[in-house]
């Protein structure tokens, strides 16, 4: 049993061993002790008293779960960039997700287009140009918006190409010239949500400025976990994430830093050793909030399949340890436990002559 789980026990206990101990069974510890180890019996009948509750033993799965705060946000943050310097003439809304074909930003006018793709854009892209994976890449986005005439899908740009990218130029208001340079467009691996703007309508701005801090649409909450306790947080383990308001969610842990850091408290005292996790959480379950403080329920330990009884039923025995009061009719018996797994307010317990169904005593516990 756990440090933590005993001082629980022990404090709810306590005051109830007292109660329930009378006279007559303080006697009974004392011939029990007289007669040694050997002579110690399973259960001891204990003096007749009013029950006033009763609890049943249970079975079944016990999870020990322990809460950490953590805080809900988006993955992937990273920054954008302008292609090209000049006048900012339209940003996005805060919140806003930007799809494949849509501008992320305008200067001079000019929209920045996002396109899908792991390669970045380092050149601009036109007939005649040399072969390369950006071609394919630029065709592939320009296949799945629907110019696709004639056109084939490899890491040649050919007058199929070309006529592609005029035709998209015109449905997007640019330049009709064929032509595809980075300060047009901007591959990134998917989908993205703006979290951030990092500069205003009007502002004169140069090439490489921050513009944008955007993020995936994927819901993430962060953890600091003590290092000591690193081993409940598995990579693919389900976790349950608690809102402010009530609300759950059910998330999954999809990274565990391999590195601790340590933070420091206000009076720059090292505060211990913590390491980060990351959960992937359903966004449609949480909605858009962002920086929201949660917490997370992660797994301890799990019994399966074990008999269990209220923690308010356990008592402490005064030859040490614990035990439970069991009631039958017309007869209540201490028997002596060994506690195993905590969770929910009931605790895992065996001892001789316990089973499914019942009853215990939880009087002024």
């Amino acid at each position: 049993m756990s440090g933590r789980l005993k001082g629980v026990l022990v404090a709810l206990c306590t005051a109830a061993a007292g109660s329930a101990v009378t006279a007559a069974g303080v006697h009974a510890s004392a011939a029990f002790f007289d007669a040694g180890p050997r002579a110690r019996p399973a259960a001891t009948p204990t003096p007749t008293r009013a029950v006033t509750a009763t609890k049943p033993i249970t079975r079944g799965d016990l999870v020990d779960k322990e809460s950490v705060n953590g805080t809900l946000t988006y993955a992937g943050e990273r920054t954008i960039k302008a292609g090209a310097g000049g006048t900012i003439t339209s940003l996005p809304a805060e919140g806003k997700v930007i799809k494949r074909g849509r501008a992320l930003y305008h200067v001079d006018r000019r929209p920045r287009i996002l396109l899908y793709g792991k390669l970045p854009a380092y050149r601009t892209l036109k007939e005649g140009v040399k072969r390369g994976p950006d071609v394919e890449q630029l065709e592939r986005n320009l296949r799945a918006l629907g110019y696709r005439k004639g056109m084939t899908v490899d890491t040649r740009f050919t007058a199929a190409t070309r006529r592609a990218v005029r035709a998209w130029q015109k449905d997007r208001g640019m330049e009709r010239d064929g032509e595809v340079s980075p300060a047009d467009i901007i591959f990134l691996a998917e989908e993205v949500r703006v979290s951030e703007t990092n500069v205003e309508i009007g502002d004169q701005i140069p090439a490489q400025r921050p513009v944008l801090k955007v993020t995936g649409t994927d819901r993430l909450v962060r953890i600091d976990l003590d290092a000591d306790r690193q081993d409940i947080a598995k990579v693919g383990r389900k976790v349950t994430v608690k809102l402010a308001d009530g609300r759950k969610a059910t998330g999954r842990i999809s990274r565990v830093a391999k590195v601790a850091k340590v933070a420091k408290r206000s009076d720059n005292q090292e505060s211990g050793a913590t390491v980060e996790v990351e959960i992937k959480v359903s966004a449609r379950s949480l909605g858009s909030l962002d920086e929201a403080p949660v917490t997370v329920e992660l797994e301890r330990r799990r019994a399966e399949n074990v008999l269990t009884v209220p923690v308010e039923a356990l008592l402490a025995l005064p030859e040490g340890g614990y035990g439970v009061e069991v009631v039958e009719p017309g007869r209540l018996t201490r028997v002596p436990v060994k506690t195993g797994a905590f969770g929910n307010g009931r605790v895992e317990v065996s001892g001789a002559g316990l089973a499914e169904g019942l009853q215990v005593s939880v009087s002024g516990r």
